[in-house]
């Protein structure tokens, strides 16, 4: 079993143990963190739902961000991801959340977010705790760094610590 499906089946484990479900908001990874756990047989008992929102307007449409962050912050932020976090926590009814934006590459960053930049959010019923990333690596690297990290925080959360890398 590789690490991230290793990360997932803890998080189901971990999750069931405390009878809460979890829900994924995902824009640079592209789902992937919904696939990981559902990866795990069984995992319909914890995991609600998964939102992949790569555009702008469906972080808007789907997840309630709001619409002026985009123009002041930037897709990639702690605020849009705080938001995502919210926004699937809401819609979904779930205790559970993460959200991740990024910049994954090979194109896209700047100097203010270089390419494997990511925000990422986790949710537990009112708290939300953001963090922000720098990974190396091609694209494909980011955005495995990316569901790893957002895995190990849920797991962290599911047992009432504080993620703490970033």
């Amino acid at each position: 079993m590789d690490e991230i499906t290793q990360l997932a089946a803890t998080l189901g484990s971990q999750l069931l143990s405390v009878g809460a479900q979890v829900s994924t908001a995902e824009s640079c990874t592209g789902g992937g963190i919904a696939e990981a756990i559902t990866r795990i047989p069984g995992s319909s008992a914890w995991f609600e739902a998964g939102y992949v929102t790569y555009s702008n307007t469906q972080k808007t449409r789907q997840l309630d961000v709001p619409q002026e962050l985009f123009a002041r912050v930037g897709a990639v932020s702690r605020e849009v991801v705080e938001a995502m976090a919210r926004g699937a926590q809401t819609h979904s009814a779930s205790h559970f959340s993460v959200a991740v934006s990024g910049v994954a590459g090979p194109d896209g960053g700047s100097a203010e977010k270089p390419v494997g930049t990511v925000w990422i959010c986790w949710g537990a019923g009112e708290q939300l705790i953001a963090r922000r990333f720098q990974f190396a690596g091609d694209r494909d690297a980011v955005r495995r760094q990316t569901v790893k990290a957002a895995l190990e925080g849920l797991i962290q959360l599911a047992r009432g610590e504080i993620p703490n890398r970033g």
